[in-house]
């Protein structure tokens, strides 16, 4: 089984996302990342799916999405050709003893503080999901009270879009 991130354009329309949730349901597609907004085009939404399968079930599902009337463009990401990045919000213990380690563990990854309290201490970190991972696998030798993590974000590098249109 491989990982991969697909981008769905659809129409902007109620329960479209229903249809194409389903579609990985019914293909027994666990959805690892699902991101949802809508584009630069008001009428349409891009969802964005991370979950892996094997490539002849990857393929087949493809090919049923395009037969979803709301579904007008569909592109797999490749990691190599694609900007791709996720945004965590990690809200820790702020305790005396481990103040300063969790200050220099974000500093080094990058991470913003976002909330401080006497209690708490909420960090604001952007990367790509290996980085969030580590991030998160340093963090657990601390207290962590919550983790909230987006879905993958991903554009293909340079004026390739996921329709054909004029740059």
């Amino acid at each position: 089984m491989s990982s991969f991130t697909i981008a769905v354009l659809v129409k902007n329309e109620f329960g479209v996302l229903n249809r194409v949730t389903s579609m990985f349901r019914r293909r027994r597609f666990n959805i690892n990342s699902l991101t949802v907004s809508e584009t630069e085009s008001p009428g349409l939404s891009r969802i964005t799916v991370s979950s892996s399968g094997l490539e002849t079930d990857k393929k087949q599902l493809i090919n049923q999405l395009y037969k979803l009337p709301d579904v007008c463009s569909i592109k797999e990401l490749d990691i190599v050709e694609s900007v791709t990045c996720e945004l965590m919000l990690i809200k820790m213990k702020n305790d005396p003893e481990t103040r300063g380690d969790i200050r220099d563990a974000a500093q080094a990854f990058g991470a913003k503080t976002v909330d401080y309290t006497r209690e708490s201490v909420t960090m604001r970190l952007t990367g790509t999901s290996r980085e969030l991972d580590a991030f998160t696998d340093l963090m657990r030798d601390f207290t962590i009270l919550e983790i909230c993590r987006t879905g993958i974000v991903s554009l293909e590098r340079g004026s390739t879009t996921i329709r054909k249109m004029e740059i």
